[in-house]
């Protein structure tokens, strides 16, 4: 495995992780909070990763694409790799049309009186939070596949 193999498995890996543990661990247990614990739990959670994840996922989708275009077969199959830099890209759109709005909005919030429609919001949000976390362990499962294929 070269330099770039290692790099893309690590930074893909650590951020999937990342969004699939919030996804799966952490927000089936702030949906049980009561309605201003709830928001203000998201707020902070927004907070923090609204300063990791966007290079991250960003970092991510750029080492997948390189991954991708580079010539021959290491690295793996090339289309395991094209595969693994679609479903990062897929996880990308639906963050950037979907997701990214609904935090901006969450951000803006009165965690005391939020509005009437806020639990349909935040479903939505999980929905495609839901989405975008397993396009990210896809695409890092199809990583690893390639690289341990090569």
């Amino acid at each position: 495995m070269d330099v770039l193999g290692f790099v893309v498995i690590v930074v893909v890996g650590f951020t999937a992780a990342a969004e699939f543990g919030s996804y799966a661990f952490v927000h089936p247990v702030i949906r049980r909070l009561p309605p201003e614990y709830h928001v203000r739990v998201e707020q902070g959670l927004l907070r923090t990763f609204g300063i990791v994840m966007p290079p991250l996922m960003t970092g991510s989708l750029v080492l997948a694409i390189t991954n991708a275009a580079r010539g021959g077969t290491e690295g793996g199959p090339l289309w395991l790799r094209v595969a693994a830099a679609v479903a990062w890209g897929l996880g990308i759109v639906s963050t950037v049309l979907v997701n990214v709005p609904i935090n901006l909005a969450t951000l803006r919030w009165d965690p005391d009186a939020p509005p009437e429609t806020w639990q349909r919001t935040r479903s939505r949000w999980e929905w495609f939070q839901g989405f975008r976390s397993w396009m990210y362990l896809v695409s890092f499962v199809l990583v690893v596949w390639a690289a341990t294929s090569a």
